[in-house]
């Protein structure tokens, strides 16, 4: 049985084989509602353009601003803020309902400076009917220089997404990409169930459910030795994305031989999440908790699971 600091050293050899320049984004629209929701927190991290609850009647223009906290962002099988609490802010501007730009600033704990990475996303999305849409987006995450080698690197990320509504689910199929040296694809199939309460508060006010079960499928990394075999999820967004992590967040790494690897395209992990969200005419407050469960053997660096929240708050300013 290989040990754990055998595996260590496994990973370094493996990083110095394959050093992967990582420049990642996160998919977060940062508005008006976390979807893992990418935050489903696997998409955890991965956010819709807004909540439909503050949309009236097929503005023009439109402005949005909001807050909130969670107690670990997730996404794409690892954690960008290393298994630790975040808030953030952000604000978004809206085109005909179909056309967003957003900016989110990041703060995490006890961490400095304030704003440990900043988030931008343009996305657009069109409707053909009552039943099908489609959306695409680009996104730019850019971390604090000062915090590169603690974090990760500044990184790009794109994707596009079909909607199909089957009436008693809705199912969003994603495809995604890192933009790297050598990227590779990132699958999500995500099924929800959107409830809403008649409207109360003198027809002012509604709340609203939508749980989910999200898939991730991507890139695993298979490494054999003479007594053992192990799979891991690459920490996508380090410089050497293929380090071990262990359950503090740190990287490890050692130096050994005789190793060979290996990279498939696998399912990694499955979301739970009930997103449940009062709505008043301008103004959205949204608590998710959720749950992640690892669905690949990674019994030496322990990936981030069990449960999760988060917490938010949506204002629409036009």
């Amino acid at each position: 049985m290989v040990q754990a600091s055998t595996v260590a050293d496994k990973t370094k050899s493996i990083i110095m084989t394959k050093s992967y320049i990582i420049r990642i984004m996160l998919v977060c629209s940062l508005l008006i509602s976390f979807q893992p929701r990418l935050l489903s927190q696997s998409d955890s991290l991965i956010i819709a353009a807004r909540p439909d609850s503050v949309i009236t009647k097929d503005p023009i223009h439109s402005l949005f601003t909001g807050a909130g906290y969670g107690s670990n962002m997730i996404w794409l099988g690892s954690t960008i803020s290393q298994d630790q609490p975040y808030g953030f802010g952000s604000i978004t501007y809206g085109y005909k309902d179909a056309f967003y730009l957003s900016a989110t600033a990041v703060h995490l704990h006890e961490r400095e400076p304030f704003a440990a990475f900043w988030i931008g996303s343009m996305n657009y999305s069109h409707v053909f009917n009552s039943w099908f849409d489609i959306s695409a987006g680009f996104y730019r995450y850019q971390v604090a220089n000062q915090l590169t080698d603690t974090l990760f690197t500044s990184f790009n990320y794109g994707d596009i997404t079909i909607g199909v509504d089957w009436k008693l689910i809705y199912t969003k199929l994603s495809l995604g990409t890192l933009f790297t040296s050598e990227s590779k694809p990132y699958f999500q199939i995500r099924n929800s169930r959107f409830f809403q309460t008649p409207a109360f508060f003198r027809g002012k006010a509604t709340i609203s459910f939508d749980p989910y079960i999200n898939l991730l499928f991507g890139p695993l990394t298979i490494i054999e030795s003479s007594t053992d075999t192990i799979i891991i999820t690459s920490f996508p967004f380090r410089k050497n994305g293929l380090g071990g992590r262990n359950s503090s967040g740190k990287t490890t790494t050692s130096t050994v031989t005789n190793l060979d690897y290996s990279t498939r395209f696998g399912i990694m992990e499955a979301a739970f999440g009930l997103p449940v969200s009062i709505n008043l005419n301008k103004l959205t407050i949204e608590a998710e908790p959720g749950y992640i469960l690892p669905l690949y053997k990674d019994s030496y660096f322990p990936a981030s699971k069990g449960f999760v929240f988060m917490l938010s708050c949506y204002i629409r300013i036009l």
